[in-house]
């Protein structure tokens, strides 16, 4: 049976466990605030994403942008990870590491950030088109946000986890694309990850029970072929096991007494391409 305890400001990031958090309204007010410089350095990126540069400049752009705000990149130095953002093109579907690749005309790329802001944690990905892209990956993308959204519409107070994942499951396979089952979305807030695992297919009405207080990511991944992934040598880097192209986008949110608030929504209505 799933277990809730009641959070405030004063309460110290425990380590994770099968209890849910339910935070107070000084929680929502330090999630806001780390949410929107996620948000904002992502609105900063669209400008930069371009044929041409490297992954580590729009790592270096997110480094920089994070700490001028007086805030540190969570995922820097995180189990070893040595970058302060992800960077997951075309068959990549999470994790991918920046480096001196150049991204190259035709390309999608997830980019996912996460500044930690005065103890809490902004955790948000988006998609970015590179110069001209084919018909096929601007469907995917498009239908990964759609994804995100219709499992956003179940996220509310009554309303399960499993909710949530079959509304993105059934849209996923009614275009006949794979919902990825070897990651999901996690709690977060002061915490990097924490309770509860949040699914992107199930069954509705299944899992824990949606709670106002709760804190957590909603993150699909979708791929055009099979759902099947696999991880690289390098340990980070998980890729389609059939070469298909992969989408992502993600937003952490707060379920509150009507329904649910987006943390990382775009300031500047960015929140999908084109841009």
């Amino acid at each position: 049976m799933t277990e809730y305890i009641h959070v405030g400001p004063e309460d110290r990031a425990e380590p994770r466990s099968h209890v849910i958090k339910l935070h107070d309204e000084a929680g929502f007010e330090g999630m806001r605030k780390a949410g929107r410089l996620a948000a904002e350095i992502l609105d900063e990126l669209t400008k930069h994403v371009v044929p041409g540069v490297t992954t580590q400049e729009l790592d270096d752009i997110v480094y920089r942008m994070t700490v001028d705000a007086g805030g540190v990149p969570a995922t820097l130095g995180y189990r070893g990870y040595t970058k302060s953002c992800c960077t997951s093109i075309n068959h990549v579907v999470c994790h991918g590491i920046p480096g001196e690749k150049a991204l190259k005309d035709g390309d999608i790329v997830n980019i996912d950030v996460t500044p930690l802001l005065d103890g809490w944690h902004g955790d948000t990905s988006r998609m970015f088109f590179v110069g001209d892209v084919p018909i096929k990956a601007k469907k995917l993308v498009d239908v990964t946000y759609e994804c995100l959204m219709l499992g956003l519409e179940q996220a509310k107070p009554g309303n399960t986890i499993g909710d949530i994942a079959h509304a993105i499951q059934t849209h996923a396979e009614k275009h006949r694309y794979g919902v990825v089952r070897d990651f999901c979305g996690h709690g977060l807030g002061r915490l990097f990850h924490d309770s509860p695992e949040v699914v992107h297919a199930g069954r509705a009405g299944s899992g824990p029970e949606l709670r106002p207080g709760m804190f957590f990511t909603v993150e699909p991944m979708i791929n055009i072929g099979r759902a099947d992934c696999k991880l690289l040598d390098d340990g980070w880097t998980a890729v389609t096991r059939d070469r298909s192209l992969s989408a992502q986008f993600e937003h952490s949110i707060g379920i509150n007494e009507t329904g649910h608030e987006i943390f990382t929504k775009s300031p500047r209505g960015l929140d999908r391409p084109p841009y």
